[in-house]
C-alpha cells in the first residue's frame, strides 16, 4: 500500500478528535494536528487559550499567508512524516487548504468527514472540560467557520463520511471499513 494523507474534516463538535483517535488507534499513523501553529502562537506571545485569541491568531496567520495558511504551515511536516508512513490530518478545514493538498498529494489524498447535528454538537460543546462553549458561540463559530473559513467545501467533497449522532460502538464501526478500505 502507499503511504495516504487523510484529513479529517467536520464542524466544531463533530467528533473529529475521536475519528482522529481511532483511526490512530487502528492503523498507527502519526498525527498532524492542522490549528496547533495557533497555539503555539497564543503560548509564544503568553496569551490565555480562548475563543477570542484563537479566532485573532488563525485570522492573522490568513491575512498573511491566505486562506490556505495552515496547508503551507504544516506542509513540510506532513511531506516528512509521509515518506515513512501515511499521515492522519486532524482538524482540516478551508477549501484553499483542501486545494493545496489535493494538488500536493493527488490520489494520495482522503477527506474523511464527519458530521453531527447541531443540537448535538452544541451539547458535545457546552460539556467539554477544554475551551466549553455556549450555544450563541457554537452558532458564531459555525457561521464564522463556513463563511469565513470556507469549511463547508472539503466536507462536502470528502471522499468518506461518518455520522456521528448514536453510539461510539455505531461510530467506530463505520470508521472500521473507511480504514479497512483505505488499507485495500
Amino acid at each position: 500500500m502507499k503511504n495516504i494523507v487523510l484529513a479529517i474534516a467536520g464542524l466544531p463538535g463533530a467528533g473529529k478528535s475521536v475519528v482522529t483517535e481511532y483511526v490512530i488507534k487502528k492503523t498507527g499513523w502519526p498525527k498532524v494536528y492542522f490549528p496547533e501553529p495557533i497555539f503555539d502562537e497564543i503560548k509564544k506571545r503568553g496569551l490565555e487559550i480562548n475563543q477570542d485569541n484563537e479566532k485573532e491568531i488563525r485570522e492573522e496567520f490568513r491575512r498573511k499567508l491566505g486562506m490556505g495558511a495552515f496547508a503551507t504551515i504544516n506542509l513540510p511536516k506532513v511531506k516528512e512524516l509521509l515518506n515513512t508512513s501515511s499521515v492522519v490530518l486532524e482538524s482540516f478545514y478551508s477549501w484553499e487548504e483542501y486545494l493545496i493538498f489535493k494538488k500536493e498529494f493527488g490520489d494520495k489524498f482522503f477527506v474523511l468527514a464527519t458530521y453531527s447535528s447541531p443540537k448535538t454538537r452544541t451539547e458535545r460543546l457546552a460539556n467539554r472540560d477544554f475551551r466549553p462553549l455556549k450555544k450563541e458561540e457554537v452558532i458564531l463559530r459555525d457561521y464564522s467557520q463556513i463563511e469565513n473559513l470556507n469549511q463547508a467545501g472539503p466536507i462536502a467533497i470528502a471522499d468518506f463520511t461518518v455520522i456521528n449522532e448514536g453510539s461510539t460502538d455505531y461510530l467506530y464501526n463505520q470508521l472500521d471499513m473507511i480504514v479497512g478500505e483505505l488499507l485495500k
